[in-house]
């Protein structure tokens, strides 16, 4: 008891009193802001976790605010840890659909209080001996926690204190004056609530921050961060006299429209679109016509298995028409001015080199979110090692050019003691119980949007087809589609999502790339993580913006599958192989720049922990393949400092295998030797003392 209370006066003496004193207690006053290096949401998720109680008081909240706190809500659930929240409506600014977010909070009692201009922003959380309280500018919402210029104090006081006193007084004095939040209650206020007052208060905010792609009726489109920049470097590789160029973006970034916008700039004769299905093709006409408005329709033609428009200017192939001799030989080989290959990843295949090799074009575009390739081929060779630009998902959600996403890593149904892995049985994949569990937590954490807009990826066919069916039951429309159905019926499917006729489209690998459903605000893992790459791919499904979302809600159910330690990886973009770098990113209460969170429930996280602790992450084939991808990337043998700037695998991995680097080049990447047997005792002498200053 002495001790906790010396602590505090120490603490609030060096924050109020005197800077320059010595003292590392837990309790000292600080400033809260948002920045790169901090945000006001790790501190309010680290008290809740810290807590026996809270009370929050704020006027406003938002859907994406609550999403941000809604595992850590349900982790002190399970503890027994309740709170309350204390809100209103002033200025018309909460909505119906978040009113109803609250009252899935089990743990949380919610009332609205009446007081005229209630504008309140505090936080009490109460823990043994003390009380920590955050006041200050931050609203609950996404903005205000994570993005937002604010300026908020966190301090301590003792149970025993006068200002604690008062300000609970305070609190619960309005609580008891104000209304239990009832389903009731929000019915009534569906009825006269009248969105536009947010949309007034909130439109100079909302225009600033907004990176839509947007059409005016000029049809003339406004380039976004990417496109603006990829759009420079293009021009400057031209310039230097090169005659093709690789654009490495994240899905959802805008990689046609940009491409669109270059051909624009570029001024070609004639143009060659060279996609691997027809509904990406017709998606990319489109977008082309939008911005070459001025150009006839007449234009813009294709060359697919039903089209054969040979003679247009603008010209949009699928691969599977165009790679056969018969087609492609009825061009001249300089027929086209510039040629893009979409998903240009794919081009290892034999039909994409039969024409990558036949024409010779002036310019040649690479687009591919993911360049990473485990066959033979090196697409960065391809394209002459000129990478134009590169933006990959974490730089893309703190661009604002994707839309938010709140990921939630849940733990999979546990049944008899059992926990989903990798050999689960189909019966009990498609179990009643597993899917009574599924609709629990997809329903608690929830969507963004008015209408429910889901992927799914499951493992097998059959339990694609199996859970569709047992959704559809339960009131949850939903289709099953696979390799099998034909293009016709995909489109169909996929229309009637975007229309709302279903909620859910259930697959196993078929939508990891080349689909475009920006309307999606819920993406589902029901599966193992196979690779971070396709993990990625799956997530980016729901990273398009659409006007029905305000961000896209990913519930990822952790079984008992091996490869779990590659969720940090895929999350962070991290491939250093380093598990200490994934522990921390794991417990960092917010390692997302921008308002997108990345949160696990407490047993989810400790499944993830257990994979990283097991996993062997210096295996020689993983060494070997980050190797072989830098020294792709770069066009020659790297050396360690190549490894650390092209965010490859932490050097410290690769020589807890090897005494020196020259040895790994000697022994797994036929490099001939390059320095004496003494220099060799040296280096590893040197690296052993120095390797840690190549991450500094």
């Amino acid at each position: 008891m002495e001790n906790a209370i010396d602590d505090l006066k120490y603490s609030l003496h060096k924050g109020f009193i005197d800077r320059s004193i010595v003292h590392q207690g837990h309790h000292v006053p600080k400033l809260l802001i948002n920045n790169a290096e901090e945000n006001v949401l790790s501190t309010v998720i680290d008290e809740l976790q810290k807590c026996q109680s809270f009370m929050i008081s704020v006027a406003f909240i938002t859907e994406s605010g609550l999403a941000s706190l809604k595992a850590h809500l349900y982790d002190l659930a399970q503890k027994g840890v309740k709170g309350k929240i204390l809100t209103s409506n002033y200025l018309g600014f909460n909505t119906p659909k978040m009113y109803e977010e609250l009252l899935k909070l089990k743990n949380v009692e919610v009332r609205l209080t009446e007081v005229p201009g209630f504008h309140a922003k505090g936080y009490i959380f109460e823990h043994d001996q003390f009380s920590s309280l955050i006041v200050g500018s931050s609203n609950l919402t996404s903005n205000a926690l994570k993005v937002n210029y604010e300026h908020n104090i966190l301090f301590s006081t003792h149970q025993n204190g006068d200002l604690v006193h008062r300000v609970k007084h305070q609190f619960t004095d309005l609580w008891e004056q104000s209304t239990p939040l009832t389903p009731d209650w929000i019915a009534h206020y569906r009825e006269v609530y009248q969105p536009q007052a947010v949309q007034r208060v909130f439109e100079d905010s909302r225009l600033q921050t907004d990176l839509i792609n947007r059409v005016d009726d000029a049809t003339q489109i406004e380039p976004n961060l990417m496109q603006v920049e990829a759009l420079q470097s293009l021009s400057n590789v031209r310039a230097r006299g090169e005659d093709r160029a690789l654009i490495i973006s994240a899905t959802g970034t805008g990689k046609t429209i940009m491409s669109a916008l270059d051909v624009r700039q570029a001024e070609p004769e004639r143009f060659l679109f060279v996609v691997h299905s027809e509904t990406i093709l017709n998606d990319a006409m489109r977008a082309y016509q939008k911005v070459l408005a001025t150009e006839p329709a007449s234009a813009f033609g294709k060359l697919s298995g039903q089209h054969k428009d040979m003679d247009a200017k603008y010209l949009f192939a699928t691969v599977q028409t165009l790679s056969k001799a018969h087609i492609y030989s009825q061009f001249d080989p300089a027929s086209f001015d510039y040629i893009v290959f979409d998903e240009a990843h794919r081009s290892a295949a034999d039909t994409y080199q039969r024409i990558f090799h036949y024409f010779k074009p002036q310019f040649m575009l690479g687009m591919t979110a993911t360049p990473e390739r485990t066959d033979d081929l090196n697409i960065f060779e391809q394209f002459n090692y000129n990478v134009a630009y590169e933006i990959r998902l974490q730089k893309a959600l703190e661009s604002e050019i994707l839309c938010p996403f709140h990921y939630f890593g849940v733990s999979d149904y546990v049944q008899d003691g059992m926990v989903v892995d990798d050999n689960s049985q189909l019966r009990y994949l498609t179990s009643d119980e597993r899917v009574k569990y599924i609709l629990d937590r997809t329903r608690y954490y929830g969507y963004s949007g008015d209408v429910l807009k889901g992927l799914i990826f499951v493992s097998r066919k059959h339990e694609a087809v199996e859970l569709a069916e047992k959704l559809t039951q339960q009131g949850i429309a939903t289709t099953a589609l696979t390799g099998s159905d034909s293009q016709q019926r995909r489109n169909t499917v996929i229309q009637q999502l975007k229309d709302g006729e279903i909620n859910y489209i259930i697959t196993v690998d078929l939508f990891n790339e080349g689909i475009d459903i920006p309307e999606i605000n819920q993406v589902v893992m029901l599966r193992g993580t196979q690779s971070s790459i396709i993990f990625v791919q799956q997530l980016g499904r729901g990273l398009r913006k659409s006007p029905n979302k305000d961000y896209v809600t990913v519930i990822d159910f952790i079984g008992n599958y091996k490869n779990n330690y590659l969720i940090p990886i895929a999350l962070s973009g991290d491939h250093s192989h380093n598990k200490d770098n994934y522990r921390k990113f794991l417990t960092d209460n917010a390692p997302l720049r921008g308002v997108s969170t990345i949160n696990f429930e407490e047993v989810a996280k400790k499944k993830v922990f257990e994979s990283i602790q097991s996993a062997t992450l210096n295996e020689m084939k993983m060494i070997v393949e980050a190797y072989q991808n830098v020294k792709n990337r770069i066009g020659r043998t790297p050396t360690l400092m190549d490894f650390i700037e092209q965010n490859s695998l932490d050097p410290d991995v690769l020589l807890s295998k090897f005494a020196n680097y020259e040895i790994f080049l000697e022994k797994k990447a036929q490099v001939t030797p390059r320095i004496s047997e003494s220099a060799s005792k040296n280096l590893t002498f040197m690296s052993k003392e120095l390797a840690q200053g190549l991450k500094s």
